[in-house]
């Protein structure tokens, strides 16, 4: 259920030049529901409040700090203040605002990776757990409708008992780096430990890429053996990797993550083998499902058709041949997200089966992916128990 108006957003991070800010804004806007309303969109004063100028925001709501914005956002009416932060913001400082905005009564929405470490994660959970606010995470590809298709599939049975996962992650921006004079860096905080954490590529896209299996199998990993590496000369941490993976009840999987393949976008893909049958995802055509079998034909499922479960139907804004993409999945986590806040804010229980947005907990087990990847990769590649979480 809704509430009788809109939820008022506020945004730490995202100011002018950042391609993943307008991306969350334009995704808290598209269904009519959320009100960007305050922010403080850069660590430089003049940088916040020239990006809140440029989104025609009140001076008075634009902050210098963030801890100035959390204090003076809880001092406003009830009616005026925000209802929940956006923050997209860099690694290194996820823990520190998300902490401050839930213990001052705010909930809070996050872009991925969780934190800058599984510890700081799980200092997170406990804020989570103390204040009781609504915590999302953006693992945006959960969002499209043929992801929770997908999902639909697997928990009712039509693929079988799961014997194997093959999940890819392949981009080749970075490539150009290996053409270039001199020690070939690339300009890229995901590549400083001291910002990042301890992995870049495995931790900027091989997350998404451990996320989408866990979410669509339902599946945990309990162990795995990587080899990450760094083919840019100069670079602190890595560019691409390779994972074996076991998941609880014995089925097994690939994972590889690259920013060097060559030619390479951003081809998030995934094949899910059942003893029944298979299905294939591919990011880059995201309205299509492929469903095949041992004995029969390949079956394509698109989005927006009626035959479609209720999870995918649920997620479509358009009718069929009318193509949806990344700005709508990444909608779909701030509609699911909205859904939780309204009903926190007007006392409702959760509905029974739930909300349908990444939580803590799917932050938790993305970090613990990292650095099991990271501690494998160290040991010579060499099987490592995940940990709990």
């Amino acid at each position: 259920m809704k509430l009788n108006r809109k939820l008022r957003m506020g945004m730490i991070g995202g100011g002018r030049g950042a391609f993943i800010g307008s991306v969350h804004r334009m995704a808290a806007r598209l269904d009519g529901e959320i009100d960007l309303v305050a922010g403080c969109f850069s660590a430089d004063p003049e940088k916040s409040k020239a990006s809140g100028a440029d989104l025609f925001l009140n001076p008075a709501r634009v902050y210098a700090t963030y801890s100035e914005m959390a204090q003076k956002e809880a001092a406003l009416p009830a009616d005026q203040r925000i209802d929940f932060v956006s923050i997209v913001t860099r690694n290194n400082t996820h823990f520190a605002v998300a902490k401050k905005f839930l213990e001052a009564g705010f909930h809070v929405i996050c872009d991925k990776p969780l934190c800058f470490s599984l510890a700081e994660g799980r200092k997170l959970r406990e804020v989570v757990k103390k204040t009781g606010r609504v915590f999302a995470l953006t693992h945006n590809y959960t969002g499209y409708p043929m992801v929770k298709e997908a999902r639909e599939w697997v928990r009712t049975g039509k693929l079988g008992r799961l014997m194997k996962v093959v999940v890819e992650y392949p981009q080749g921006y970075a490539i150009t780096a290996l053409e270039q004079k001199g020690d070939g860096a690339i300009s890229n905080w995901r590549m400083d430990p001291s910002v990042a954490g301890i992995s870049n590529c495995m931790g900027d896209i091989g997350t998404h890429a451990h996320n989408l299996a866990r979410y669509i199998t339902g599946l945990e990993i309990t162990e795995l053996c990587a080899e990450l590496s760094t083919f840019i000369p100069g670079r602190p941490l890595d560019d691409d990797g390779n994972c074996l993976l076991r998941f609880a009840g014995g089925a097994k999987g690939i994972l590889y993550a690259s920013q060097v393949s060559s030619g390479e976008e951003n081809n998030l893909n995934i094949r899910v083998f059942g003893a029944k049958g298979s299905l294939q995802w591919f990011q880059e055509n995201p309205n299509d499902l492929i469903f095949k079998k041992a004995d029969g034909p390949q079956v394509i499922s698109r989005r927006g058709n009626n035959y479609l479960t209720s999870a995918a139907q649920g997620a479509t804004r358009t009718p069929f041949a009318h193509p949806e993409g990344f700005i709508e999945a990444f909608a779909n986590v701030y509609r699911s997200t909205a859904d939780a806040i309204a009903d926190a804010i007007a006392g409702r229980q959760p509905p029974k089966a739930g909300y349908d947005f990444p939580t803590i907990t799917d932050g938790l087990a993305g970090m613990a992916f990292i650095e099991t990847a990271v501690k494998s990769s160290k040991r010579g590649a060499k099987w490592v128990k995940f940990p709990p979480l």
